[in-house]
């Protein structure tokens, strides 16, 4: 079943990469935090410049001019016109102003419910869709949500809004914005549910909550948790009761600062006698093993490493 949702998923965002993509503004045409600009001017060595911006989006060095130049989000020729400005003392100044480098601009970070999460180096228009195709496709432990987080200062972007209401919300003016998005959305085609992603932008599939299933079953692992999940289906889905597994398990369950023991027979819940219990997020599902005592208290669940950290250990694509 696992492998049938990926294969879906797959050929569904695949055809959706094919389609023609809206109209959208060339970002990575755009000056960026980290580049490396060079300044031309025709005819005169004495004016050329090559370098970064400063902190506040200005060229970083160039004395020259009687002005500091704003660059940040600024196209090449945008920026040439304003340098041939301000060297309205020349007589018919020609500046010609050139990107050299972009590989230093902020990466983007795909994260969460994909089967490859990545960090990605962007030098070209590139949306939503195409990302998670080159991430391996989104895994069956999506919530079927996504949520794009937009730092200020490192792309050229503006607040957008849907036709329906409110869709990127921004916590001031020039601030961060977050994006959320469905996946529903993204599979039925609708382009709005399809941005471009820009530099900076952390992107995360959100996983569903998990319900854990522990000792003996087939296949111990993390479910996770849709609609309602009932614990004769949770061991079906880890495989199974083991040979050595015993049919009377306890549900541990987080209630506030206590944690409850739940009781159940997956003999009686089969034959009838009995209710299924419908399972909560967080829960763990302890299956006792022939010979060995119940346990009394929960085990200690690894949540894995900080987000942050593995943010940054993402392997490298680049996009160009």
């Amino acid at each position: 079943m696992r492998r049938l949702v990926q294969y879906f998923l797959s050929v569904f965002l695949g055809l959706f990469l094919a389609a023609p993509a809206l109209a959208q503004n060339d970002q990575a045409a755009l000056v960026h935090f980290g580049d490396l600009i060079e300044v031309d001017v025709v005819g005169s060595l004495e004016y050329d410049w090559r370098g970064s911006l400063t902190p506040e989006g200005f060229l970083d060095g160039l004395d020259s001019l009687p002005n500091q130049v704003y660059a940040l989000c600024q196209s090449e020729s945008d920026l040439s016109a304003a340098i041939e400005k301000e060297l309205n003392f020349l007589n018919n100044p020609k500046v010609a102003v050139r990107i050299l480098d972009r590989s230093n601009r902020a990466v983007a970070f795909l994260s969460g419910a994909v089967r490859s999460p990545k960090r990605f180096q962007i030098k070209r228009p590139v949306n939503l869709n195409e990302l998670l195709v080159l991430s391996g496709g989104i895994t069956d432990r999506s919530s079927g949500e996504i949520s794009i987080f937009r730092p200020p200062n490192l792309n050229c972007s503006e607040p957008r809004k849907t036709s329906e209401g409110e869709f990127v919300k921004a916590s001031q003016a020039g601030g961060p914005e977050t994006i959320n998005i469905r996946i529903a959305d993204i599979l039925r085609g609708d382009q709005t549910a399809n941005p471009q992603i820009l530099s900076g932008d952390i992107v995360t599939v959100s996983e569903a909550l998990p319900v854990y299933v522990i000792g003996g079953v087939n296949a111990p692992q993390q479910v996770p948790m849709r609609n309602q999940l009932t614990l004769s289906r949770v061991i079906a889905m880890a495989g199974g009761l083991a040979k050595e597994g015993n049919a009377k398990i306890t549900i541990f369950r987080r209630d506030g600062r206590e944690t409850k023991r739940i009781e159940a027979d997956l003999q009686q819940i089969t034959g009838g006698s009995a209710d299924d219990p419908v399972l909560k997020p967080f829960d763990i599902v302890d299956v006792p093993q022939k010979g060995k005592p119940a346990r009394s208290r929960p085990p200690v669940i690894d949540k894995g490493v900080p987000v942050t950290l593995m943010l940054s250990g993402l392997p490298l694509r680049v996009v160009d």
